[in-house]
């Protein structure tokens, strides 16, 4: 029997030394345990809650994977340490940021993990570059396509490299 790919959509973040660098190399680690089919600009974008910090460079990525929720979890968390992130405080600078944002269309709600990505209805630099490269998925809690989330929010301080 075959194993069932399923579809992920990945935001990568960082704002720490080299950020462009930090993204690919997050990408290059991901390539082990997914297979990639569509890949985002990559942005500048503001940060989000704690603004006295270096701006982040943002992507979104689309793989299939073989990997359960949890196991992608561990996966991107594993990539993050590896990549020398350390715990400061929340929506603090980071070398790396991996964040599930969609799996499938499923709706994951656990200590550890929330599926679609708890913010992401509302935050610009998930919603720009997922709307790059899949604008009418749906997002499963809210019924309303990519794009129509983000005709909702402001695009201030979001720029295509």
């Amino acid at each position: 029997m075959m194993e069932m790919m399923n579809n992920v959509y990945l935001g990568l973040g960082s704002n720490i030394g080299n950020r462009k660098e930090n993204i690919n190399r997050a990408l290059f680690l991901l390539k082990d345990r997914t297979k990639f089919i569509k890949k985002s600009s990559l942005y500048e974008t503001e940060p989000w809650g704690v603004k006295k910090q270096r701006k982040f460079y943002n992507c979104v990525v689309n793989v299939k994977t073989k990997l359960n929720p949890v196991e992608l979890l561990a996966l991107v968390k594993n990539i993050e340490i590896g990549m020398g992130r350390q715990k400061t405080f929340r929506n603090g600078p980071r070398v790396i940021d991996i964040d599930i944002i969609l799996y499938n269309n499923d709706m994951i709600e656990t200590e550890e993990l929330t599926i679609p990505h708890f913010g992401m209805h509302e935050r610009s630099p998930v919603l720009i570059p997922l709307a790059e490269i899949e604008p009418n998925f749906i997002h499963p809690k809210t019924g309303k396509t990519i794009k129509e989330l983000l005709s909702k929010i402001s695009i201030k301080g979001v720029k295509r490299l």
